[in-house]
């Protein structure tokens, strides 16, 4: 007969990683984690949510910044330009001021004929350059007296005129762009106080006649 070691008893092979009985398994997660999950992504979610939100906020802020200043480096461009432009058409203007006596002699000689030989030649450059400085000549007997661009220095009455005329430059004018450098320097006529204007006779003259020959 065999005997057998009291106080030991077989017991069935059971795998190393098998947990023991009653117990849970290690790596299940529990009830309480498994709600604790959703809620804990609905957190980060909502984090990264926000810094989304900042990080649009910001760049809409450099983006304004920016446009701002684009603006206003194009305003000063524009500025720079036109100040450079008006300090080009002073410093031009004020050597052509210069040279306006010289422009009325030469006009003179024009006029009783003397404007000959080589210093005929001389003018006429003379007055090329100054046109392509941009130098304009300007007033005409018959135009209305405009006292924004011409200089009365003489004053009659005329029974010709309808308003304030020039009827003689005296000196003509001159300007660069928009800019007047010299009025025109003028004789003016005013209409005649009480008397008809001209054209106002012939207009009555002619109805007259008119009716003369309608009665007829």
């Amino acid at each position: 007969m065999t005997e057998e070691t009291p106080g030991f008893e077989e017991k069935p092979d059971v795998p190393s990683d098998a947990a023991p009985d009653g117990a849970e398994p290690k790596d299940a997660p529990s009830s309480s984690e498994k709600e604790a999950s959703p809620a804990g992504d609905a957190a980060q979610n909502v984090g990264l949510t926000a810094q989304l939100d900042q990080a649009r906020s910001a760049l809409n802020e450099r983006t304004g910044d920016l446009q701002r200043l684009q603006a206003e480096y194009q305003n000063y461009r524009r500025r720079v330009e036109r100040d450079r432009t008006t300090v080009k058409e002073i410093a031009v203007a004020g050597l052509l001021s210069e040279l306006l006596p010289v422009l009325d002699d030469v006009g003179r000689a024009r006029e009783h004929g003397e404007l000959v030989g080589g210093f005929k030649s001389v003018a006429e450059s003379l007055e090329t350059v100054v046109a392509k400085l941009g130098l304009q000549q300007f007033g005409k007997e018959g135009e209305p007296f405009d006292p924004t661009i011409h200089e009365a220095l003489m004053h009659s009455y005329a029974p010709d005129v309808t308003e304030t005329t020039c009827v003689a430059i005296l000196q003509p004018g001159y300007r660069i762009g928009e800019r007047t450098i010299r009025p025109a320097r003028v004789a003016v006529a005013e209409p005649q106080p009480g008397a008809t204007p001209a054209a106002a006779k012939e207009e009555k003259a002619t109805d007259e006649e008119s009716g003369g020959t309608e009665e007829v």
